[in-house]
């Protein structure tokens, strides 16, 4: 729950603490007795209520900003870059134990972390795991996100911000790898103030409107990082995108020189993309003709054959945009295709997350219903494994 759903709430607590903390809620030892409440002191005592509880609605904007930033370290440099709240606004209202019970209080059901903001978890451990149990084929993938994920929020200055390019064929995992690591680094998720989806025919469908998508894009860009500093943005379907949007979000991704320009250094860029699958598949092709196990490929091979095909002279935006040429892709993360008995762990989760009771043989035969390719050999799932959901309805009374 961010700073402007609290507002309401956290005006009441000051009120309350407020009402706790004067006089008149402590009771002073030259209060009049309880029977004269009827009468002036009565009278008075709500006249003292009254002003104190005009003081907290009387807050200014400025001031809010300045207990948003004790509490939940939000506004901070705002605050810091101006003069302090006069004092009349600050301590005597509202102390530094009011303060701290506020904190506790907020963090309570916030959920704050080390981060500073309530919002940002950066849960690597769980990230880890996860990807460990519920990412089935993806040596690589796992390795590269981690690690990658892992060195660029232990940096203190990094020089500019992350950007990590998936590839590989549909439905090994490019989508399912972008909402883990949304959801361990953020609170809520996906759904969290601090994550923004792109999907490329979605959100900018017409070339002709591709000035106007620039714009909008840009500005929503400054405004997520004016909201959030650490900013998640997942461009999915990338290879559809223009070159002129990857062109137009390139100072966003570039090193930081800290001449009176936003600092994005600590925002994450995914682009997620079909490019690049088949030169994937096909040294995962020729280890398994050449009788190697599929973890014996490594992420160095396959990023130089991605470096190539992606630079070749073709009509992707990848080729025709910056990005590649002035190594902007701090890593490629590539996907490989999915085996037989990948689809059937895909199967025995689809199931699990159903809360249905499975048989090996149900795994088989929802597997079974996949098509594998190339003809001759039949190794890889031509859809990954995706519809797998879908499939097990054949399954349902």
């Amino acid at each position: 729950m961010g700073p402007g759903r609290l507002a309401a709430r956290l005006g009441l607590a000051c009120g309350l603490l407020l009402l706790l903390g004067g006089p008149a809620g402590r009771g002073s030892p030259g209060a009049p007795p309880r029977e004269q409440e009827g009468g002036l002191w009565g009278r008075a005592r709500y006249e003292a209520v009254k002003q104190q509880l005009g003081a907290v609605g009387a807050l200014s904007r400025r001031y809010w900003r300045y207990l948003a930033c004790r509490v939940w370290r939000e506004g901070c440099e705002e605050e810091e870059e101006g003069s302090s709240p006069r004092p009349g606004w600050s301590l005597p209202l509202v102390g530094q134990d009011y303060l701290d019970i506020l904190s506790a209080w907020y963090c309570s059901f916030g959920k704050c972390c080390e981060t500073g903001d309530c919002r940002i978890v950066n849960n690597i451990t769980g990230l880890a795991a996860d990807l460990h149990g519920q990412l089935h084929g993806q040596h690589l993938a796992k390795e590269v996100v981690v690690r990658a994920v892992q060195g660029f929020l232990q940096s203190p200055r990094p020089e500019k911000a992350l950007v990590l390019s998936f590839h590989g064929w549909s439905g090994t995992g490019k989508n399912f790898v972008a909402r883990l690591l949304a959801s361990h680094l953020y609170r809520d998720g996906p759904k969290s103030e601090c994550v923004r989806l792109f999907i490329s025919l979605f959100h900018f469908p017409h070339h002709k409107y591709v000035d106007s998508y620039k714009a909008q894009l840009k500005k929503q860009i400054r405004e997520m990082v004016q909201l959030c500093k650490q900013s998640l943005f997942i461009f999915d379907e990338a290879e559809k995108l223009h070159f002129s949007l990857l062109d137009a979000i390139k100072p966003f991704m570039a090193r930081y020189d800290n001449k009176g320009q936003m600092d994005y250094r600590r925002s994450i860029f995914l682009f997620l993309s079909n490019l690049g699958g088949n030169t994937i598949n096909k040294v995962a092709l020729d280890f398994w003709r050449a009788g190697r196990a599929r973890e014996e490929i490594s992420v160095e091979l396959l990023e130089q054959r991605l470096r190539q095909e992606l630079l070749e002279p073709a009509e992707n935006s990848y080729a025709l945009s910056r990005l590649l040429r002035e190594n902007l892709i701090d890593f490629f993360v590539p996907f490989l295709p999915l085996e037989y008995h990948h689809v059937k762990l895909c199967v025995r989760d689809a199931f699990m997350a159903l809360g249905l009771p499975y048989t090996e043989a149900a795994l088989d035969e929802v597997a079974r219903m996949m098509v594998f390719v190339p003809k001759e050999e039949k190794l890889f799932s031509a859809q990954g494994c995706k519809s797998v959901s879908q499939r097990i309805n054949y399954f349902l009374p």
